[in-house]
């Protein structure tokens, strides 16, 4: 449940100021805080005035797209070659690192 805003905590100190909370019960006090909210009737309507989920989805998506900085033809270029570069890397690296360690496993562990 969202905590009370400011108005509305005021407007109920405004309202119970002939009561304190020393006069109340600890009981009354936990009752108030842990009311809870009741669903609005016109909410299911509105939900259901918006489409079906699916369309709505594909929408919703199309607009979030039209919002999207899509990038240059240098920036998607230099992009691409800073992927295979780090792709080659990572490879060289795992290729070595599996080089030696085949070798230690065949020799040590295994003593072929």
């Amino acid at each position: 449940m969202a905590r009370p805003t400011r108005q509305q905590r005021r407007a109920r100190r405004g309202e119970g100021s002939e009561q304190t909370l020393a006069g109340q019960s600890r009981a009354a006090r936990q009752g108030r805080s842990l009311q809870v909210q009741k669903p609005q009737p016109g909410r299911q309507q509105e939900r259901e005035r918006r489409g079906f989920a699916p369309f709505r989805f594909v929408g919703e998506s199309v607009g979030e797209l039209k919002k999207v900085d899509w990038p240059g033809r240098q920036q998607l270029v230099q992009g691409t070659i800073v992927v295979i570069l780090a792709c080659a890397i990572v490879g060289t690296y795992l290729f070595g690192c599996d080089a030696v360690l085949k070798h230690f496993v065949q020799t040590v562990l295994l003593g072929q």
